[in-house]
């Protein structure tokens, strides 16, 4: 028969604080094995962690440790219960060998990096991004609440995921971010529960996990005009920045991760063949001297990319497109207060501005659509119910100024 122990072993450095131990004893053998978990003295009597201290940053999550002490007890227990009924006579090395693996196999993270292990390996790059992104947040928070650098599944809980959606509001954090980062919580946290790694305790009930409408912003005519013919020093960051947003523009707006990856093969005939990463859709543009005017002003960087963003000798293609995006926007946004465009500018505002203005001279919904890439027009639709409003805000203010 095995017993398990909890032990606090006070620091020999720093008076104040300790480490948890559990004690296994089997007969005359004993075995003391580190839980990773550092409380205060203040934290600890009697063997066992204080349901009630004062609240300080030292101390605050008490509550939570005492839940991953007690999340390793239950651990235990099953690897012991198990161990006696299939192998009576283990030694209390096996039974520490089996609590690391399965302590490694039931941690959030280790499983969250499976899962982008996975993603990587099946070239589903930008789900992986967003696995990482969410991994990096949560792990911030654990880091900020002193509950060290992992928790296991089964610590996942309400409290906590409260507890965190807080965390990120007071640091500043947009709702819609908020709840990106918990559904891909919730999304690592079901796929666990499909493989029995733990039991579905419904942690996310209370947590927002919905998307707020945003309001997309667009253009007016003019702006584009007066960023077309900005005067700009040739072939500075502010010259490429301005060459691709308006390159974006007359291609209807495609997104630039499509645009970084089209190939010189795409270009065929006068016309550009490519798919859409986010859906697979294949859309065809009639290639215009507008474009090839931008294409022509700057040095082939690969033989395989149709623009120069990724360089032909780049070791991740991924991560350069990435860097690539950032410097763009960033620069677009002096471009902005340059031409007094009023909002914050990035690639994906000459999407809307296509868009709109498309909407504006009178475009069927049905060639916007497909224009767009859109599956269906009902898509379209509610793509065009949330760009910018101004024309609606105008005919409101001439009704008003009848009155």
């Amino acid at each position: 028969m095995t017993s398990v122990k909890v032990k606090f072993l006070p620091s020999a450095t720093e008076p104040r604080e300790g480490t948890v131990h559990y004690q296994l004893t089997k007969g005359t053998d004993k075995r003391l094995i580190p839980s990773g978990h550092t409380v205060m003295v203040s934290e600890w009597k009697r063997g066992r962690l204080l349901s009630s201290v004062p609240c300080s940053d030292s101390n605050k999550s008490a509550e939570a440790k005492r839940h991953l002490i007690s999340s390793d007890l239950r651990l235990l227990g099953a690897i012991i219960a198990r161990f006696n009924t299939s192998k009576p006579r283990y030694s209390l090395d096996e039974v520490e060998d089996e609590f690391g693996k399965a302590k490694a196999e039931r941690s959030l993270f280790h499983f969250m990096d499976s899962l982008i292990g996975n993603f990587r390996h099946n070239e589903r790059m930008r789900t992986s991004e967003t696995y990482l992104a969410a991994r990096n947040s949560f792990g911030r928070f654990l880091t900020s609440r002193g509950t060290g650098k992992d928790i296991p599944l089964d610590s996942i809980t309400g409290a906590l995921m409260e507890e965190y959606e807080t965390w990120l509001r007071r640091s500043g954090v947009i709702p819609n971010t908020v709840s990106f980062y918990m559904r891909v919580l919730r999304a690592t946290y079901n796929r666990a529960v499909d493989i029995d790694l733990v039991t579905d305790a419904r942690p996310f009930r209370h947590v927002y996990t919905g998307v707020d409408k945003t309001v997309k912003r667009a253009l007016t005519i003019g702006t584009v005009r007066k960023i077309r013919h900005l005067e700009l020093i040739p072939s500075s960051v502010e010259d490429f920045a301005r060459d691709m947003f308006m390159l974006s523009f007359y291609l209807r707006g495609m997104s630039f991760i499509d645009m970084s990856f089209l190939r010189r093969t795409d270009l065929r005939n006068g016309y550009l063949s490519y798919r859409r990463r986010k859906t697979g859709q294949l859309l065809t543009i009639k290639w215009t001297a507008e474009m090839q005017q931008i294409v022509d002003k700057y040095p082939q960087r690969s033989p395989k990319y149709l623009l120069p963003i990724i360089s032909q000798n780049v070791h991740n293609e991924r991560c350069a497109y990435r860097n690539a995006a950032y410097n763009i926007n960033r620069t677009l946004k002096k471009i902005a207060t340059m031409v007094g465009a009023g909002i914050p500018l990035t690639m994906y505002v000459a999407r809307h501005t296509w868009a709109s203005i498309a909407r504006y001279k009178g475009v069927p919904i049905r060639v916007i659509s497909e224009g767009l890439g859109h599956d269906s027009e009902s898509t379209t639709q509610i793509y065009l119910s949330t760009l910018d409003s101004t024309a609606v805000d105008k005919a409101n203010s001439l009704i008003i100024s009848l009155i």
